[in-house]
């Protein structure tokens, strides 16, 4: 665990921490602690189980957080949050006295009547409290079904009804526990009806197809130490990890301060964790006299998202810093200004990272408007590169205990994060949850990941890179010492889709030079676009990660320069990717020649094919741009077929596309147009992929 001094500001957070008090009364509460959708309402009705959606009364409620929803009635809500383990849980309804009293109650409505032929109370703690139970019918009339003649405690933490008489309908439940009588706080995670006769279990919500074993592979001594290794992020491209190193003689500030370390993953070796090599200490700036860590790392492997703001002083405060790897080494971090995100961060604690794309922090964070202890916000980067005031993920994600250490994967959409409040084998165990629209508060329920990877310990820090076949995760299971870095082989469940890494230089077209240049990718098709990255040349190549099966388009831009468009298909693409490109750009300047790329026409036609639009738009805005600017549009085909049909087809292919300016409103005196034919190929005829290059319509400006 890493330690926090007072200017660390939670990077690891081994068991949620104990809550303060809140003052309430009685009252009435429509929401469940998890809103209904798809996933939600499978796992309500398993076992054919209706669980409470809405609470009618209650006597009292313990004291929570200042802010937010733990303790109170609406805990008791849905499916269990803490069953099949037990003990105390800010996730399950605690009258207000710790050792309760003799007449505590709770009322609770369901959503559909229904013949109650078997009720289950889930009492994670001292369980064996319930006295007397009432079903209340769509009349109002009360019926009892439950008196208790001998209170005692009761090993099985589920108590199970079955009402003789199951007549009327159910449409109310009203619970009373005798507090006093077990010693300690009492607690109801769930209330349930069902029309089943077969005892009710509650099982945890694990992913799917689990491997029998999952072997934890030590990433060995070049990586680890007997100090402790923690908090890994695994860059993109899977060939550098960063992780935070303590009790180490060679911090910069001292033994007892986490810095940051890097190892990179050696040519050649492959995933073997041997290949690992010896870890170097980041240095500063990253590294100072403070605690450092690093919590992010965007799509280029050259951008560190980092656990606090770097003053001037030397000195470090709450919040998050940006530092940029260039040939000179890392920038001077500075400040992520993130609008009204710490309105409750008196105990300083604060995880996170960022999405693939660089425009959005998922946030664990405690704010006022927090469930309990720290939810997950997603924050959005400002035009002006602030970012937006933190927005809750969701009840589904979200609970009145702790979620945390948050990774999302390059598909944009698979997240990881530990959770406190989601039933599991720990104080804090990994779960997996995904997006289920464009929404960032639509995810489907929250699956753990199993005891393989969770113990009965804190579990997190899952990182993945893109290729989605590894994961990196800290543990003291098998370590060195303390904490090491551990590596597991992710099973399909809960991989994250596939993505392809594409990644290239900018080069002018005719010096072959790197220029400066933003490269923006959208769906083919769709103008929207889909993610922005900058090239320098200062820097290295551009990196963009694109989930498969679906066909891009990348636009690099440059003033001065014309477009170039280029369409990557990875449509039929199942599995990760790595490509490399290289974009040219055309300098808009008399005697240039620009190749469009995008105007294709289908064998042996003159029909535009689709896409083709996206780049003549651009000719014309060139043109529009440049009043006095006058064009050859020259036409050339591939070898098949015979000489004179293919002079006729490049005539008319440049006729097409002279009509298509014309339509825009360039005038015919600004175009001239020559065909070719098959008499100047830029690659050989012999297969179709190469005949598809010959098949093109060139751009040469003749006057400016």
């Amino acid at each position: 665990m890493l330690t926090r001094s007072i200017l660390f500001f939670g990077c690891l957070l081994i068991s949620p921490l104990s809550g303060l008090t809140q003052s309430t009364g009685t009252r009435s509460a429509e929401s469940p602690k998890r809103p209904n959708n798809p996933a939600e309402t499978q796992q309500q009705t398993m076992g054919n189980v209706q669980w409470a959606s809405r609470v009618i009364g209650v006597s009292s409620e313990k004291k929570g957080e200042p802010y937010g929803e733990q303790y109170k009635a609406s805990q008791v809500l849905g499916r269990p949050s803490k069953l099949p383990d037990t003990g105390e849980s800010p996730c399950a309804w605690a009258p207000f006295y710790a050792d309760g009293t003799a007449d505590e109650w709770i009322q609770v409505g369901f959503a559909k009547p229904m013949h109650a032929r078997q009720i289950v109370i889930a009492e994670n703690v001292n369980p064996g409290s319930v006295v007397r139970v009432l079903v209340i019918d769509p009349k109002g009339a009360e019926h009892s079904v439950y008196e208790a003649t001998n209170i005692q405690a009761r090993p099985d933490p589920l108590l199970r009804l079955f009402p003789k008489d199951t007549a009327f309908l159910c449409t109310q439940l009203k619970v009373f526990i005798n507090g006093a009588a077990l010693k300690g706080i009492n607690q109801i995670d769930a209330i349930g009806i069902t029309e089943e006769l077969k005892p009710v279990s509650v099982n945890l919500i694990i992913s799917k197809d689990i491997p029998k074993e999952i072997k934890k592979e030590n990433l060995g001594k070049t990586v680890n130490s007997t100090g402790q290794e923690v908090a890994p992020v695994i860059s993109p491209d899977g060939r550098t990890l960063y992780f935070t190193r303590n009790f180490n003689k060679a911090n910069i500030g001292a033994s007892d301060r986490q810095d940051v370390w890097y190892s990179t993953l050696e040519s050649g070796v492959g995933g073997n964790p041997s290949g690992w090599s010896e870890a170097v200490n980041i240095g500063s700036p990253i590294n100072n006299t403070g605690d450092n860590a690093i919590s992010g790392m965007a799509t280029d492997g050259r951008t560190a998202y980092l656990i606090n703001v770097y003053r001037p002083d030397g000195g470090m405060s709450f919040g998050i810093s940006k530092s940029v790897r260039t040939k000179a080494g890392w920038s001077q971090p500075v400040e992520c200004r993130i609008a009204n995100n710490y309105n409750l961060h008196e105990k300083n604690q604060l995880e996170f990272c960022v999405s693939p794309d660089g425009h959005a922090i998922i946030l664990a964070v405690q704010r006022k408007d927090t469930k309990g202890d720290r939810d997950l916000y997603i924050s959005f980067q400002k035009a002006d590169n602030t970012w937006q005031e933190p927005v809750s993920l969701g009840n589904v994600i979200n609970t009145a205990d702790f979620e945390s250490s948050p990774f999302l994967a390059a598909d944009s959409r698979t997240l990881y994060f530990t959770s406190g409040g989601h039933a599991g084998y720990g104080n804090g165990d990994i779960f997996v949850s995904r997006r289920l629209d464009d929404s960032w508060n639509n995810w489907s329920e929250p699956e753990n990941l199993g005891p393989a990877i969770n113990t009965d310990e804190w579990d997190g820090y899952f990182t993945i890179p893109a290729s989605g076949d590894y994961a990196y995760l800290s543990s003291r299971s098998g370590s060195l010492g303390e904490d090491d870095i551990f590596r597991l082989k992710l099973y399909p469940a809960i991989k994250p889709d596939p993505v392809a890494i594409i990644s290239g230089l900018v080069l002018d077209s005719k010096t072959k030079k790197p220029i400066a240049s933003e490269i923006v990718s959208t769906l083919f098709g769709d103008q929207k676009p889909l993610s922005k990255v900058d090239f320098s040349p200062e820097t290295g190549e551009y990196k963009l990660i694109l989930p498969t099966l679906k066909t891009y388009v990348l636009t690099a831009t440059k003033e001065g320069y014309f477009p170039t468009i280029e369409t990557v298909d990875l449509s039929k693409d199942k599995r990760f990717r790595d490509i490399k490109k290289n974009l040219y750009l055309a300098k808009i300047e008399a005697g240039q020649t620009i190749t469009m790329r995008e105007v294709l026409f289908q064998q042996s036609q003159f029909t535009l094919l689709p896409g083709a639009d996206t780049e003549l738009d651009k000719m014309v805005d060139m043109l529009e741009k440049h009043p006095t600017m006058e064009l050859l549009i020259e036409g050339h085909t591939d070898n098949q077929g015979d000489w004179e049909p293919n002079m006729k087809l490049a005539e008319d292919r440049v006729r097409v596309v002279k009509e298509y300016l014309l339509k825009k409103g360039i005038k015919s005196g600004r175009i001239q147009t020559k065909a070719w034919g098959p008499s100047k190929p830029i690659a050989s005829n012999e297969t179709e992929e190469k005949r598809k290059l010959n098949r093109r319509v060139e751009f040469t400006i003749l006057k400016l």
